[in-house]
C-alpha cells in the first residue's frame, strides 16, 4: 500500500497584473496563492533527507515565476497553469491543490478578496 503526505504552502505573496481590465494590467496588485501538494514519500519521512522529498523552496521558486510571468486574465487559468507545472516539475507529486487570491478585484462593491481553487491530478 502506498503511502503519501501533504506539504501546504500558504499565502505566497506576488506584485503582479492578471484580470480582464487594462487598469489592472497597468496597475498591477498582490495575489496570494496557496500551494497543496499530495507527494509520495520514497524514503524521506525515514532518512530525513532533502533530495527525498519536493523542496517546497524550489516549488515556490515555480509559482513566482508563474504568476509574476505572462499576464492571464483569469485567476482560474493561472491556478491551473501553477498545478501543471508543479506536477510536470516535481515527479514525486501525485495531486496539487492550487488557491489563487485576489484582494484588489474590481468588483462594484465592499469584499475581503475574490479566490479561486483548482485540483489536478497528476
Amino acid at each position: 500500500m502506498s503511502k503519501t503526505y501533504v506539504i501546504e504552502m500558504k499565502n505566497c505573496a506576488f506584485f503582479a497584473r492578471h484580470g480582464v481590465f487594462d487598469q489592472e494590467e497597468f496597475l498591477g496588485q498582490r495575489f496570494f496563492v496557496d500551494v497543496e501538494m499530495e507527494v509520495e514519500p520514497g524514503d524521506a519521512l525515514e532518512t530525513d533527507n532533502i533530495e527525498s522529498t519536493v523542496h517546497y523552496g524550489e516549488v515556490f521558486q515555480v509559482v513566482e515565476t508563474i504568476v509574476t510571468g505572462t499576464r492571464r486574465y483569469l485567476i482560474e487559468a493561472l491556478a491551473l497553469e501553477i498545478a501543471k507545472t508543479i506536477c510536470r516539475q516535481f515527479s514525486q507529486v501525485r495531486r496539487t491543490k492550487i488557491t489563487v487570491r485576489k484582494p484588489a478585484a474590481p468588483v462594484p462593491g465592499i469584499l475581503d478578496y475574490v479566490q479561486v481553487t483548482v485540483e489536478h491530478s497528476c
